[in-house]
């Protein structure tokens, strides 16, 4: 390796990890977001829903300049960029205590976005370079329960901050003060993001530090658009598909989760508790993840993947007909079902697929913009209709993903 030592290497493990931990943090914080803004706001659910269509968007216009940038600078050089950017749209919240607008908190969250598609597209091909390329896999898996962590600490504490004597959406066409509430969840949710921005300086002097690390391992150079005749590929395809299809549908039900569980027909929570339990769902991946790796050692990733999805989706469906308590935690559920899709669907995809991997990573990291589009579609659903008929949205995603399980399962035999 190119001035790397061993040394280099396990602090370079560290600082990796603790990124995992804050690119998934911020990542589930839009899930606080949203039942505050909309309160504030006074904003329809398809509004609110624009806060993932603005974060996710940036996965679909930067995770190929990202890439591109990647190999012409480096990794070290390319995570502090996105560290950089992430910092400026954080400090970019400051400005909404002066000009408090809905489009002001959308324009600082989308540079912040940008940063974190910068960092996820660097990150997950350089834990493969931190040992043994024999236990790559295993590296990374560690380092997305770190990802997994933060997605539960970070809506923990989130909530308590900015929910706290949050009474639901309602509230704010009733209120006799809605300037004054603005200006205050303006400051609150600012001084948030403007910790993190001071968390993140020193993590960028250290890896400006090691910037000239890892140059010998930047990916070779890559016609993107050339790698679109990929999608020629069915399997590929579809799993590319499937990848927009779970994305969409976990950023949906986790947007919506505190309001729901606030409900008097569900489990009729405050805000605080409800965007705790909102934590349960992230957090449930970690604990999923623990327990896929003993599922996919004793099952094949097809029958494993179908198993999931199916669950997810009757849980769904049962939330949707059902009140109380079973209604709120069948939806929590969903959470743990969620926690094995992106690597079983991403293996699937990929299977012999061979050196052109790397190339189909791309596009599949693109997909992740379900996350725009599916998110839209269902608040709009809830608009004209209700949340409850809203649930066939991620319901008929699931189940899309099983039939796409069960295919590979029946093609592989």
């Amino acid at each position: 390796m190119h001035d790397v030592t061993n040394r280099n290497i396990q602090y370079t493990k560290i600082y990796t990890f603790v990124l995992f931990f804050l690119f998934g943090g911020i990542t589930s914080l839009n899930s606080i977001l949203i039942p505050k803004l909309q309160n504030i706001f006074s904003l329809t659910y398809l509004q609110a829903m624009l806060v993932e269509a603005v974060f996710f968007s940036c996965y679909f216009f930067f995770s190929i300049p990202s890439g591109m940038f990647i190999q012409r600078y480096g990794y070290m050089k390319s995570i502090c960029t996105g560290l950089v950017i992430i910092s400026l749209g954080c400090m970019l919240f400051v400005i909404t205590t002066y000009i408090t607008t809905f489009s002001m908190f959308l324009s600082a969250l989308y540079i912040v976005a940008i940063g974190v598609v910068m960092l996820q597209v660097a990150l997950n091909p350089l834990v493969s370079l931190l040992g043994d390329p024999k236990t790559a896999a295993s590296r990374l898996t560690f380092a997305q329960s770190f990802n997994s962590l933060g997605t539960v600490i970070f809506p923990y504490v989130g909530s308590i901050l900015i929910l706290n004597n949050f009474a639901g959406p309602e509230t704010s066409k009733l209120a006799n003060t809605i300037i004054a509430n603005q200006n205050h969840a303006a400051k609150v949710i600012s001084q948030i993001y403007l910790t993190l921005a001071i968390f993140l300086v020193p993590i960028i002097f250290l890896y400006w530090g090691k910037r000239d690390c890892f140059t010998d391992y930047t990916a070779k150079h890559i016609k993107f658009f050339k790698t679109l005749n990929m999608l020629a590929i069915p399997r590929f395809a579809m799993g590319t598909i499937c990848i927009f299809l779970y994305v969409g549908a976990e950023v949906s039900i986790g947007s919506i989760m505190v309001n729901y569980l606030m409900r008097q027909d569900t489990l009729f929570l405050g805000g605080v508790s409800a965007g705790h339990h909102t934590a349960i769902y992230w957090g449930s991946a970690m604990i999923g993840r623990i327990l896929g790796c003993w599922i996919l050692y004793r099952f094949s990733t097809e029958k494993t993947l179908s198993a999931f999805a199916i669950t997810a989706c009757s849980l769904v469906m049962i939330s949707s007909y059902t009140t109380g308590f079973i209604s709120g935690w069948s939806l929590i559920a969903v959470g743990l079902c969620n926690s094995i899709m992106f690597p079983t669907i991403f293996s699937l995809a990929n299977l012999n697929l061979k050196e052109r991997v790397s190339e189909g990573s791309g596009i599949i990291c693109t997909s992740i913009s379900g996350g725009v589009i599916i998110p839209l579609v269902f608040g709009h659903l809830i608009d004209i209709s209700s949340i409850r008929d809203a649930f066939f949205v991620p319901a008929i995603c699931y189940m899309i993903i099983a039939i796409y399980a069960i295919s590979c399962f029946y093609k592989k035999s």
